[in-house]
């Protein structure tokens, strides 16, 4: 059999600071984005929790002595640690123990209640979060643009840059998904299957297991195509139940809630918060959650559609674009410390994304699938920066920071700099 080849992850860069800094290390991410993968090319010695020749055993001994899964050479990884909880606790006494750094590295698929576990890991157990992969790790972007580097030397020339990628390649890139195992030397129809299986295991098991909650499949498939219908949108809760409502009757809004914390709590459903800047008054700022998924092809899957269909509704792939925007923006920006926002107003003023980095920096971004749309784009980035500007300029209370960084993101060829600022870059060259 061919040995699949490991493509870096910038995930690894991350991993090694953090076992060099921490006792311990959480990797969360949904599943089959290669957490354990990348835990296995650093770890000394591994146990898979989920291994069903030895699942009972370790749970009997984690119900006995949880010390006894820890034994073995550091880095231990402990792959699926959430089967049994107590396992946090047994490494956070380890770590105290011990005092030795990189002993252990944590995986899992889903979130953990905070009341399984008795003791936080603050200060010994470090937190890192995992994507699908973006397109510059998986060898389609080329990387000539960093993201870094934008933020670092204004005086960074990214003029006449070029993207290799065409509009029908990043719909298939998108429709595929970052899923590592899409990326093997397999069938066109192969890849695209991956992120359809993966719609079918969340609905079909995932939902149910996450809490050991019964929940129908038929109703998870509504509730993420409803989610795909309004990726990237400011869809109301209520209009997403309206949407549901329609094939199934009497969905109650706390049902619709409980499903939508079961998929955030598997790392499917993955919302961009608002940012509210006082430049405008608090009612004229929208502050509700932009819908968005971990993955563009969660998306694809749960609407049913095809690379040839959205080559022919470029206007849904434009929504489908950002939501692969925002995937590659947070892989690029976590070693910056970077987090995701929007922001949008009632008169029309919007950013896409504002990326905000932990020193305070960030960049306002909007992302524009064809060069017709840059202008627009590029005029919001402006209006915005002007009027925190004149905010400053007029207002007595604290200074709000003006933006490092106006980008619009496309799906276009060439990466320039306008004459006001405004930096233009095809998301085929971008990379951390």
């Amino acid at each position: 059999m061919m040995e699949v080849k490991y493509l870096s992850r910038i995930a690894d860069r991350l991993l090694d600071l953090r076992l060099e800094a921490f006792g311990a290390v959480q990797i969360t991410g949904p599943k089959w984005c290669g957490k354990t993968t990348t835990a296995e090319r650093k770890a000394a010695s591994v146990i898979k929790m989920q291994d069903p020749d030895r699942r009972d055993g370790y749970l009997a001994a984690a119900g006995t002595k949880p010390s006894l899964l820890l034994k073995g050479a550091v880095p231990r990884l402990i792959d699926e640690w959430q089967v049994a909880p107590v396992i946090w606790d047994a490494v956070r006494h380890a770590v105290d123990e011990r005092r030795g750094k990189g002993q252990f590295i944590l995986t899992g698929s889903t979130v953990i209640d905070d009341e399984e576990i008795m003791h936080t890991g603050t200060g010994r157990i470090s937190r890192m979060s995992m994507y699908p992969m973006s397109l510059f790790e998986s060898l389609e972007s080329n990387g000539t643009v960093s993201l870094r580097k934008l933020f670092d030397d204004e005086d960074y020339d990214i003029d006449g840059e070029t993207s290799q990628l065409s509009v029908e390649q990043l719909i298939f890139a998108a429709c595929r998904g970052g899923w590592p195992a899409s990326l093997d030397e397999i069938s066109r129809d192969a890849k695209l299957l991956i992120s359809k299986d993966y719609v079918d295991v969340i609905c079909e098991e995932d939902i149910s297991k996450v809490d050991k909650t019964r929940r129908r499949p038929a109703l998870a498939r509504l509730i993420l195509r409803s989610y795909a219908r309004n990726i990237c949108t400011l869809a109301k809760k209520t209009s997403m139940l309206a949407d549901v409502a329609e094939e199934m009757e009497g969905i109650s809004m706390p049902t619709f809630d409980d499903y939508i914390a079961a998929l955030e709590k598997l790392y499917v459903i993955d919302d961009i918060d608002a940012w509210s800047p006082s430049i405008r008054s608090k009612t004229a700022i929208r502050t509700g959650k932009k819908r968005c998924f971990i993955d563009p092809s969660i998306a694809v899957a749960s609407l049913g559609v095809s690379p040839e269909s959205l080559e022919m509704d470029l206007n849904t792939f434009g929504f489908i674009f950002e939501c692969l925007c925002f995937r590659d923006l947070r892989v690029y920006s976590q070693a910056l410390g970077g987090r995701l926002s929007y922001y949008h107003d009632r008169f029309g003023l919007e950013a896409d994304a504002v990326l905000h980095l932990d020193d305070g920096r960030y960049a306002l971004i909007e992302c524009k699938l064809g060069s017709r749309e840059i202008e627009v784009g590029a005029k919001h980035l402006l209006e915005i920066k002007h009027l925190i500007a004149e905010k400053n300029r007029t207002g007595k209370q604290s200074k709000l920071r003006e933006p490092d960084l106006l980008i619009v993101l496309t799906g276009g060829e060439m990466a320039y700099t306008r004459d006001d600022g405004v930096r233009i870059i095809p998301i085929g060259c971008l990379k951390d």
